[in-house]
């Protein structure tokens, strides 16, 4: 994400989201607790304006994603979003699809890393905004579902079927797309859901201790970590290989890999810079 703005001032106020900015961690909740954390078409362009808005601003070194109340987040809104997309042309509906598939993309592309601190239902759109962090982070009444095929759609929505076999294979992808069914936390511990299972009630407090570890941490090197781990996806070996080497080259032309050396001489700690 290019930090280069146009005339457009940052936005101050975020309708449908809590953000709190917090020495380089940034805490983004899905606050409606009375729907489950649904997501309105509202929800989805702030979700998407604001991950553009910290890429650019490259003050934020980590991220936490979590909902307020009983769970996670439920997916889109029956009737804000469902209701409302029976009475859109193909046109709209390709806009608000595009749109949903932006956040995801968002999610993948921004320069920091991103935790979801999950509890309670993580379903449809949910699951996969939760599949797309770099971490989840939950506890044990955490169950996701990917219901899109119980409406009647096709389970690969918003990215699911290209992040879902990466993540946990393609047959128990298959299965969870393709069926719908709730896979609850010990199962999505098992089959690597899960990047971490913490006692009841843990997961805030966890994410934000690993948000926070990130951030303390060396930021380029995370931030091109992440890179290379999407953009390796669907490259052949020898692309990689490739673009390990002219990443690494950068790297070490940078002030943290000269720090660490010098820190290691001095026994001490490095002072990251993100440079």
């Amino acid at each position: 994400m290019s930090p280069f703005t146009g005339s457009a001032a940052r936005t101050a106020d975020w309708r449908h989201l809590r953000v709190e900015l917090t020495d380089g961690v940034a805490t983004v909740t899905l606050a409606r607790p009375e729907k489950l954390n649904a997501l309105t078409f509202g929800a989805y362009a702030d979700l998407r304006d604001l991950l553009a808005e910290l890429s650019r601003e490259r003050s934020v070194r980590a991220l936490v994603l979590a909902g307020e109340g009983r769970g996670f987040c439920s997916g889109g809104d029956v009737d804000d979003i469902i209701g409302a997309t029976l009475s859109m042309d193909t046109a709209q509906l390709l806009d608000f699809n595009r749109m949903t598939g932006q956040v995801v993309r968002a999610v993948r592309e921004c320069p920091f890393p991103v935790i979801a601190a999950l509890h309670g239902v993580a379903a449809g759109a949910g699951a996969v905004l939760a599949l797309a962090a770099d971490f989840r982070v939950a506890d044990p009444t955490t169950r996701f579902a990917f219901l899109f095929t119980r409406v009647g759609l096709s389970g690969g929505d918003m990215g699911a079927a290209y992040l879902l076999p990466r993540v946990v294979g393609l047959g128990h992808a298959t299965r969870l797309l393709m069926l719908g069914d709730q896979v609850r936390a010990p199962e999505a511990e098992r089959i690597g859901l899960i990047s971490e299972l913490v006692e009841e009630g843990a997961a805030d407090e966890v994410a934000q201790s690993l948000a926070r570890r990130l951030a303390d941490g060396p930021a380029l090197a995370h931030a091109q970590t992440k890179a290379l781990l999407t953009a390796e996806l669907d490259m052949p070996l020898a692309a990689s290989v490739e673009l390990d080497a002219s990443t690494q080259a950068l790297l070490m032309n940078g002030e943290d890999y000269a720090e660490f050396h010098q820190a290691f001489k001095e026994k001490r700690p490095p002072k990251w810079k993100g440079r």
